[in-house]
């Protein structure tokens, strides 16, 4: 497997393809809320119901600032169901003061530097034998590889599978993958 380092490459684009449903347009509604591609990645989960708990956990961990600022970032952004299938108890621990680095390391684990859109995750996986290695912000690994279904598993460094529910959800400061389960790193 090759690791992307790097966004600017000529083998990728910055048009958006569709990996799961898809999310072009630039005011999108998910799970009944807009996303509008004028907002920055704080204020659009923020205006999701879906991704309460992961709105909580950011600003438990002190990363609001982080993902208004510039980026761009790309996020794997767990919905509350993934948080809920959890041990019981895991997210109630994490949100404490005194686990802050860690819970810090969980979400910037689920962000990696740079706009990657659902062609560059193709484009990656195709000149990487189907399968794509990203570095984290969090600084391990995660793999993108294919679902059998026109879309992709984000693969956690256990193998535990995310599935993108919802492609390309993009931001002033970068672009959202819907997930439906947390990831874990090492």
């Amino acid at each position: 497997m090759r690791m992307l380092s790097t966004f600017s490459k000529a083998a990728f684009v910055a048009a958006a393809l569709a990996i799961a449903p898809a999310a072009n347009a630039a005011n999108v509604i998910v799970s009944g809320d807009a996303m509008n591609a004028s907002k920055d990645i704080i204020d659009n989960a923020g205006n999701s119901k879906s991704h309460t708990t992961l709105v909580a956990a950011v600003t438990a961990a002190g990363l609001v600032d982080t993902l208004k600022g510039a980026g761009p970032f790309t996020v794997f952004a767990p919905i509350n169901a993934g948080f809920d299938a959890l041990p019981t108890g895991t997210v109630d621990v994490l949100l404490r003061p005194e686990n802050k680095a860690m819970l810090s390391g969980i979400l910037t684990y689920h962000v990696v530097a740079g706009r990657l859109t659902a062609e560059d995750i193709a484009a990656g996986a195709k000149g990487s034998h189907g399968k794509l290695a990203l570095k984290t912000i969090a600084g391990g690994m995660i793999v993108l590889e294919p679902d059998g279904k026109d879309g992709w598993y984000v693969v956690d460094e256990h193998g535990e599978k995310a599935r993108i529910t919802i492609a390309n959800l993009f931001q002033s400061n970068g672009v959202i993958h819907v997930i439906d389960h947390v990831l874990m790193p090492n």
